[in-house]
C-alpha cells in the first residue's frame, strides 16, 4: 500500500478551530446569507428521485418554483461511492452530492467559486491528491479565489475537523491505492470530491446527516425553501436488497441495477444484462438480523413525512424504478400519507428500458409504485390495500419513448390523465424529457388544478 508519509516540503497544518468557533462561523454564515421563505404563489413539490436522471431538469424547475423537497435514497453502493463508504463509513451521499451541486447558486462569481470548490474532485493519483489536499486545507489552493472569508473559514473548519478526526492522508492513500483500477474508467460518475469530505466532517461533527446537508445548503446558497432530504436520516451504512419473482435474493443496489463483472469494468446502467426474473420487492438489509434475509426496517426521515402532508404536488421522478424510487416508498408511513392527499401525484415515465424494467409497460410502473407504497409483499401486519389511483393520478410520457403506454390498463387502474411531453435524445441514456417542455407540462398541470378549484 502506498504510504507517502509527510514529505518535508509540506508545512504542518496549523488551523486552530475549536468546536465552538466552528459553530459560531457556521451560524454566522447562515445568518448572513439567509434566503426569504417561499411565497404562497409558488407551487410546492416533493420529488422522489435518484441523483442522475432528474438532475437534468433541476435548473429548469427553478423557473417554475424553488419550493421543492428533493427526497433521495442513501443506499447506493456502486462505483466510487462504495469505496468512499468503505473507507470513510456512514451512509452513501453520492445522490445527495449531485443534487446539492445542481441546486447551488451560480449567480455571482463567489457563488460559482464555492460551487466549483465543493464540486472539485481530487486526482486519482495518491501523491497528487495529497498535494491538493494540503493546499486546500491550508487555504492556498487557487480554488479559494473569489471565495470570501466567511465561506472560506466555514468550509476550512470542517475540512480541518475531518482531517483531525479521520487522519485523512493515510486514508487517501488507502482509498486511491486500493481502488485505482476501478476508478480508471472515464465514465465513472463521481470521485472523491470536497463535497464528500465537507459532508463527512460536518456529519461527524453534528452527528446528523440532515445537519450536514443544511450546512452545505447555506454555504452554497441553495434557496431556503429548496430542501434536499435523505429519505432515511442516518449515520449508518444501509444496504438495499431485492427479491425476484423466482425467489432469488440480490444484495446491494449496484448488483440489482447495473452489476459489473470484474473490478476494471465500467458501469453501464443502460446495457446491463437482464435480470433472471422480474423484481418482486425491494427492502433494506443488514449484516445482522433475526430473520433469514437479515431484513431491517429503518425509519423514514420525519421531515419527508412533514413535507408530504403539505405539498401541492408529489412526483415520482425519472430514474431507476426499483433502486432509486422504490427505496423511498417502502418505508412505513409514506404510503399512508400519499394515499390521504388529494393533490397532483405525477409519475414521470422513463424514456428507455433498463435492467430493472425490461419489458415493462406504463401500467407496470404504476403497479410497482403501488406495491411499494402498499408494502404488498412486505411484513404481513404492515401492508396497505390502497388503489393505484390513490398514489398516481397523472402520467407524464416522453414522446418517442421506449415504454409502451397501455392506456386501457391505466384506465383500469383509475388513471386517465396521460400527458405526452416533448423529448430529446441523450447519447448516454437514450430518450429523455426536453427540460423546458417538461416544466411547462407541470405548470399547465398546476394551472388546471387551480382552475378546477375555482
Amino acid at each position: 500500500m502506498l504510504n507517502l508519509g509527510n514529505p518535508p516540503l509540506f508545512k504542518p497544518l496549523h488551523i486552530q478551530y475549536s468546536l465552538s468557533s466552528s459553530r459560531f462561523i457556521f451560524m454566522s454564515s447562515i445568518n448572513a446569507h439567509y434566503s426569504p421563505p417561499a411565497t404562497s404563489l409558488q407551487p410546492s413539490i416533493l420529488v422522489f428521485s435518484g441523483g442522475t436522471a432528474f438532475n437534468g431538469v433541476v435548473e429548469e424547475l427553478k423557473k417554475l418554483t424553488t419550493s421543492v423537497a428533493h427526497v433521495l435514497p442513501v443506499s447506493d453502493d456502486g462505483g466510487s461511492t462504495a469505496e468512499i463508504v468503505r473507507v470513510l463509513g456512514g451512509p452513501a451521499v453520492g445522490d445527495i452530492r449531485s443534487r446539492c451541486l445542481r441546486l447551488s447558486d451560480q449567480s455571482t462569481s463567489e457563488a460559482l467559486a464555492v460551487r466549483n470548490l465543493l464540486g472539485y474532485r481530487l486526482p486519482l493519483d495518491a501523491r497528487e491528491a495529497k498535494l491538493e489536499w494540503y493546499g486546500i486545507v491550508e487555504g492556498e489552493h487557487p480554488l479559494w479565489k473569489d471565495v470570501s472569508k466567511p465561506y472560506r473559514e466555514t468550509i476550512r473548519a470542517f475540512l480541518a475537523y475531518f482531517q483531525n478526526q479521520f487522519n485523512v492522508l493515510p486514508r487517501l492513500d488507502a482509498l486511491h491505492a486500493s481502488s485505482y483500477i476501478t476508478m480508471l474508467s472515464k465514465s465513472l460518475e463521481e470521485q472523491m470530491s470536497h463535497f464528500v469530505l465537507v459532508m463527512a466532517g460536518a456529519r461527524i461533527f453534528f452527528q446528523s446527516l440532515d445537519a450536514a446537508i443544511f450546512l452545505f445548503s447555506r454555504v452554497s446558497q441553495i434557496p431556503s425553501e429548496s430542501l434536499v432530504l435523505p429519505v432515511i436520516s442516518t449515520n449508518d451504512r444501509l444496504t438495499l436488497g431485492c427479491e425476484l419473482w423466482d425467489g432469488t435474493i440480490i444484495r446491494g443496489q449496484n448488483e440489482i441495477s447495473h452489476p459489473t463483472f470484474g473490478s476494471s469494468q465500467p458501469i453501464d446502467k443502460v446495457n446491463s444484462s437482464s435480470l433472471p426474473s422480474r423484481i418482486k420487492r425491494v427492502f433494506y438489509m443488514s449484516s445482522e438480523g433475526s430473520n433469514l434475509l437479515h431484513e431491517v426496517f429503518p425509519t423514514v426521515n420525519p421531515s419527508v413525512l412533514e413535507q408530504l402532508k403539505n405539498v401541492d404536488c408529489i412526483i415520482y421522478g425519472m430514474g431507476s424504478l426499483f433502486t432509486s424510487i422504490c427505496p423511498s416508498l417502502v418505508l412505513l408511513g409514506v404510503g399512508e400519507i400519499i394515499a390521504s392527499r388529494s393533490c397532483a401525484k405525477v409519475l414521470m415515465l422513463n424514456g428507455t428500458h433498463d435492467r430493472e424494467t425490461s419489458g415493462f409497460s406504463a401500467s407496470y410502473f404504476v403497479t410497482a409504485i403501488t406495491d411499494a407504497l402498499n408494502r404488498t409483499y412486505g411484513h404481513l401486519n404492515k401492508r396497505l390495500k390502497n388503489n393505484p389511483n390513490e398514489y398516481v393520478n397523472t402520467v407524464f410520457v416522453p414522446k418517442d419513448g421506449q415504454i409502451p403506454v397501455d392506456i386501457k390498463f391505466l384506465a383500469d387502474q383509475g388513471i386517465v390523465n396521460v400527458v405526452h411531453v416533448k423529448s430529446m435524445h441523450d447519447p448516454k441514456v437514450g430518450i429523455v424529457y426536453e427540460p423546458t417542455s417538461l416544466i411547462q407540462a407541470l405548470a399547465d398541470l398546476f394551472s388546471g388544478c387551480v382552475n378546477k378549484q375555482s
